[in-house]
C-alpha cells in the first residue's frame, strides 16, 4: 500500500529563526502558509530576484534539501508565521498529488539559476551569459582554431541556420566545405523521431548560443559542459550516468547558455517540451531527480558567488577545492586523502584567472606539502588540510572587509 502524503504544519513566532546557514543535516523544506520570512546569506553577492522577503505560497530551503547538503541560507520569521513542512522522502508524493507545486518549484529554480548563472558570468568571466545565435560564429571559429573540427562543424553549421544573414555567412559556408571531410558531427538538426541518440566521443550536442528544444538524460558515457570566454574554453562540468542537462531551453525557451559536447561515447535520452509535461505527471522521480540536480546546481553556484569574494588567488583555489570536496561528498576526516579527477588547468578554470597568473598561484598552492600533482591530477594527503587552510584565508577575508567598512565610516 501506498504510503500518505505526511505534511506537518509548523508555527514560528516573529523574529525567531527558521534554518541557519551552513547547518548540515537540511532534511525538509518549508512552505509558507501564512506570514511572513526573510531570507539572508552571509555573503550576499546578489541580491535575490524579487527580493528577501517571502510570503504566502513562496518556499524555501529545498536547495540544501533535494540537494543533501548544508544549508546556503538563513531564515527568520518577519512576522508570526505558519509553514507547511516538506521532507526530502515526501517530495516524490507531493509532486505526484501535486503537479502544479512541482511545476512552480522547477520553474523558480530554472529562473533562479539563469540569474545566478548570469551574476556568476558577470563577476568571474567579466561578460555576460546571454548568448544569441550570431554567438555561434564566434564559438566555431575558436574550435577552428584549436583544429577541434567536430565542434567547429557543428557551430559553423548551426550558425548558418540560425543566422541566414549573418554578416559571416560567406566565410561560415566557406570554412564548413574546408573542413567538412575532417569533421564528424550527429544530429545537426535534432530529430523528432529518435530520442534514444548516440553521440560518439569529441561531437557536439549543443553550443552555446543556439536555441534549445530539448533536455537530455544521460544513460551511459558522459559529456563536458564547456562555454568560451576571452578566447578559452572554461569546463563548467563533466556529467555522468543519470545526470540530467540542457533543461533551461524547455523551461525558458532562452538560447543555450553553455556547450554540451560528448566527452566520452555518450547515449542519451533527449526529451522534448510536449514529452518533458508529460512526464512531471507520470513520472514523479524524474521530476525527483531534475529538482534534485537543480538543487545541486543552484548550490555550487552559491558556493562559487561566494568564492569571487575571497580576493586572494590562493584563497580562492583553496575555497575551489573545498566546494569540490562537499560537491562529492567527500568527509573532511583527518589523515584522510583524496584524488581530484582534474588538475591545475582545470582548477586555474574554476576561479576564472588567466592560464599564466593561474599557473604562478598554482606553484604557490603546491608549496603546500599536503597537496601534490601526480598524472597531470591534483591529490591532497590530508582532506582536513583544505577546510583548514579554506577557513583561514575567509577569516582574513572577513578581517579585511571589516577593516574596509570601518574606514569607509570615518
Amino acid at each position: 500500500m501506498e504510503s500518505p502524503l505526511q505534511l506537518t504544519f509548523v508555527n514560528f513566532k516573529k523574529d525567531s529563526y527558521i534554518i541557519v546557514e551552513g547547518k548540515q543535516n537540511a532534511d525538509r523544506f518549508f512552505i509558507i502558509r501564512s506570514g511572513k520570512v526573510r531570507i539572508a546569506k552571509e555573503v550576499e553577492v546578489v541580491e535575490e530576484e524579487g527580493g528577501n522577503v517571502l510570503g504566502p505560497g513562496d518556499f524555501f530551503g529545498v536547495v540544501s534539501t533535494m540537494s543533501n547538503h548544508s544549508h546556503i541560507e538563513t531564515a527568520q520569521a518577519v512576522t508570526d508565521c505558519t509553514l507547511i513542512s516538506v521532507h526530502r522522502d515526501q517530495f516524490g508524493l507531493l509532486i505526484e498529488k501535486n503537479t502544479p507545486v512541482a511545476m512552480k518549484i522547477i520553474m523558480a529554480f530554472s529562473k533562479k539559476m539563469r540569474y545566478l548563472d548570469e551574476a556568476l558570468t558577470r563577476l568571474t568571466l567579466k561578460n555576460t551569459a546571454e548568448a544569441d545565435p550570431s554567438h555561434l560564429f564566434r564559438v566555431a571559429e575558436y574550435y577552428a582554431r584549436q583544429s577541434l573540427y567536430n565542434q567547429a562543424f557543428f557551430a559553423y553549421y548551426q550558425y548558418l541556420k540560425y543566422c541566414p544573414n549573418g554578416q559571416h555567412v560567406e566565410v561560415a559556408r566557406e570554412r564548413l566545405n574546408k573542413i567538412k571531410p575532417y569533421s564528424k558531427a550527429v544530429y545537426l538538426d535534432g530529430s523528432k523521431e529518435e530520442f534514444n541518440r548516440f553521440y560518439p566521443k569529441d561531437t557536439m550536442i549543443f553550443s552555446e548560443g543556439m536555441p534549445g528544444s530539448e533536455l537530455y538524460i544521460i544513460q551511459k558515457g558522459s559529456v563536458k559542459i564547456t562555454k568560451i570566454v576571452d578566447n578559452n574554453e572554461v569546463l563548467l562540468a563533466v556529467l555522468k550516468p543519470g545526470d540530467i542537462f540542457g533543461e533551461m531551453a524547455i523551461l525558458e525557451n532562452k538560447p543555450r547558455s553553455a556547450s554540451a559536447c560528448a566527452f566520452e561515447d555518450a547515449y542519451l535520452l533527449a526529451v522534448n517540451k510536449a514529452n518533458f509535461e508529460r512526464m512531471v505527471q507520470t513520472q514523479p522521480q524524474i521530476v525527483t531527480r531534475l529538482t534534485t540536480l537543480l538543487s545541486e546546481r543552484i548550490w555550487f553556484i552559491y558556493k562559487q558567488l561566494a568564492n569571487t569574494l575571497i580576493s586572494d588567488p590562493v584563497g580562492r583555489m583553496y575555497d575551489a577545492l573545498l566546494i569540490q570536496l562537499e560537491k562529492n561528498r567527500v568527509p573532511l576526516k583527518s589523515g584522510a586523502s583524496y584524488s581530484f579527477d582534474f588538475g591545475p588547468k582545470e582548477l586555474i578554470g574554476m576561479v576564472g584567472l588567466p592560464q599564466g597568473e593561474g599557473n604562478l598561484v598554482v606553484r604557490k598552492l603546491l608549496e603546500n606539502q599536503k597537496l601534490r600533482l601526480a598524472d597531470n591530477k591534483l591529490t591532497v594527503i590530508d582532506v582536513s588540510e583544505i577546510e583548514k587552510q579554506t577557513e583561514y584565508y575567509r577569516k582574513m577575508q572577513k578581517i579585511e572587509r571589516a577593516r574596509k567598512e570601518s574606514t569607509a565610516v570615518r
